[in-house]
């Protein structure tokens, strides 16, 4: 089991260099996004939190299931894989109404960790891997995961390769600057590499 897990690390990590190599003959935008980073859908092993207001019991911690659900209170069985957020707290709050236990039901779901979604951390990192997608993580989050900068790394030249519509997008992201407050955090979304380059002396 250990040498199957290090062998798909290692694969992934092989890809997520290849991808930063072939884009490092490009210049990456400066321009990073002004919107929150998506949500992408849910899988198995995703953990979120579901709110019910005015109802404790019935609020609470769940993890999806292989088979793609979760067993909810007096409701049982509901399918949540292939549903973002939004659409899993309106199955949840139909379910609630249509079986008469709630009148008008309000539920919010949190996403809290999708390991299905991964992000990767690549370069001058302590510890370059690949991570599970927390909710709203940021650049400093996934840095910090990965075991901090080098005391080589440029932080400031750091790039984030996003797949978007088919297409690779490119962003210099201020690692140094964010963490001094000098710049805003950058929000990732799943499958971003992160490759954190050495100063070039």
């Amino acid at each position: 089991m250990r040498s199957r897990c290090t062998f798909w690390t290692t694969a992934l990590l092989s890809m997520a260099l290849s991808v930063v190599a072939a884009c490092a003959g490009s210049t990456a935008t400066t321009t990073l996004p002004s919107v929150a980073a998506k949500t992408s859908n849910l899988g198995p092993g995703d953990t979120f939190e579901v709110s019910v207001y005015g109802e404790e019991d019935l609020s609470g911690k769940y993890r999806v299931t292989e088979d793609g659900s979760i067993n909810f209170p007096l409701v049982g069985r509901i399918e949540v894989a292939g549903r973002g957020p939004g659409e899993i707290a309106l199955a949840i709050q139909s379910a609630l109404h249509d079986r008469q236990l709630l009148r008008d039901p309000h539920v919010s779901v949190f996403l809290l960790e999708q390991t299905s979604s991964q992000i990767s951390v690549v370069g001058a990192v302590s510890k370059p891997g690949s991570f599970s997608l927390t909710r709203e993580m940021t650049i400093v989050q996934a840095i910090s995961a990965a075991g901090g900068l080098t005391a080589l790394a440029s932080g400031d030249n750091t790039i984030v390769t996003r797949k978007a519509n088919g297409q690779l997008q490119r962003f210099k992201v201020p690692v140094d600057a964010i963490a001094e407050g000098r710049a805003n955090d950058f929000l990732l979304e799943a499958g971003d590499i992160v490759f954190v380059p050495e100063r070039i002396f």
